[in-house]
């Protein structure tokens, strides 16, 4: 089983569901709250695990009732859970609202996940033993997140970055980055190439292997993904047609997916077929980590679509 460590943040996401989203100073009617799990890094920790994968979270949650509630939920998907922190303060919070089109706008609280430090995970440093893979965001403080990356090169460590929320990366950092995956809005503020058509997905992706990644893999949404690397190698991934209910974890269910695909030595094009199935299934459905589909019902679905 592939072993996969996941460094970064979880949260309580508060999801309101609303017709429309509002436009800046306007108030719009609730029409249902609910209450899931999720946090990037603990969202693709699930996928990850849901998906095969032998994974451990690092990361840190407050002294409030939902500390208990997102450790406990991390271990019902069978995600490892004796490196998350307690810290004196509260959890992560994302503020959900989610549209009638299944389309999002979120607010981040960081709490706790802003309190995990580099010196935190270095008195953790064990968890890096025996990984074949580590899976990293942009909800942990920088330096933490830079200390990961260096850990896992001294063990020989595969390392998978996504950059969100998106911040500039340091030229001396690139060279610890195995994999980079972005969005088009991520993309485009990493790179100042307007990602639209077919021409700039090719000039974005170029212009990030040039500022030094060692391959790239761009998620377009409905219009599939691309991965690309330094020697050459190109591949893309239609995604597949489902209807949207709720996009809050498609992303974070397909950078988990691909990982535990990829890392358990699933060829490049399989894995990506497998994460865009993973991700089409989490669309259709509410929730972040409550949305999050099994291996079994990947490989349903694909079975299903003849593939």
């Amino acid at each position: 089983m592939t072993k996969l460590l996941v460094v970064g943040s979880v949260n309580m996401d508060i999801v309101t569901h609303v017709t429309k989203l509002p436009v800046p100073g306007e108030t719009v009617k609730g029409l249902s709250t609910d209450y899931f799990p999720g946090g990037k890094g603990a969202n693709q920790a699930v996928a990850a695990s849901m998906a095969g994968a032998e994974v451990t979270f690092a990361g840190a949650v407050g002294e409030d009732a939902y500390g208990p509630r997102l450790i406990e939920s991390l271990q019902s998907k069978g995600v490892r859970t004796e490196n998350i922190l307690r810290k004196p303060t509260g959890s992560g919070i994302a503020y959900i609202n989610v549209d009638n089109s299944g389309e999002n706008h979120i607010i981040l609280s960081e709490g706790a996940n802003g309190q995990f430090s580099a010196d935190d995970l270095l008195r953790g440093s064990r968890c890096f033993e025996g990984v074949r893979g580590l899976l990293l965001q942009n909800e942990i403080p920088w330096e933490t997140t830079v200390q990961a990356l260096k850990l896992a090169r001294s063990h020989g460590v595969f390392t998978c970055y996504n950059p969100a929320p998106v911040a500039p990366v340091p030229s001396e950092v690139w060279p610890l980055i195995d994999l980079v995956v972005v969005n088009e809005s991520e993309a485009e503020q990493l790179t100042g190439i307007h990602v639209e058509q077919p021409d700039s997905y090719k000039q974005a992706v170029e212009a990030l292997l040039a500022q030094g990644a060692q391959s790239v893999l761009l998620t377009l949404g409905e219009k599939g993904c691309i991965f690309a690397d330094r020697q050459g190698k190109e591949v893309k991934q239609s995604a597949f047609r489902v209807k949207a209910v709720d996009t809050t974890a498609a992303g974070d269910t397909f950078i988990g997916s691909f990982m535990a695909a990829y890392l358990s030595g699933q060829a490049l094009e399989d894995s990506l077929q497998f994460a865009s199935a993973a991700s089409a299934i989490a669309v259709s459905r509410a929730g972040a980590q409550a949305s999050i589909p099994s291996r079994e019902e990947i490989e349903a679905f694909l079975q299903a679509q003849h593939l």
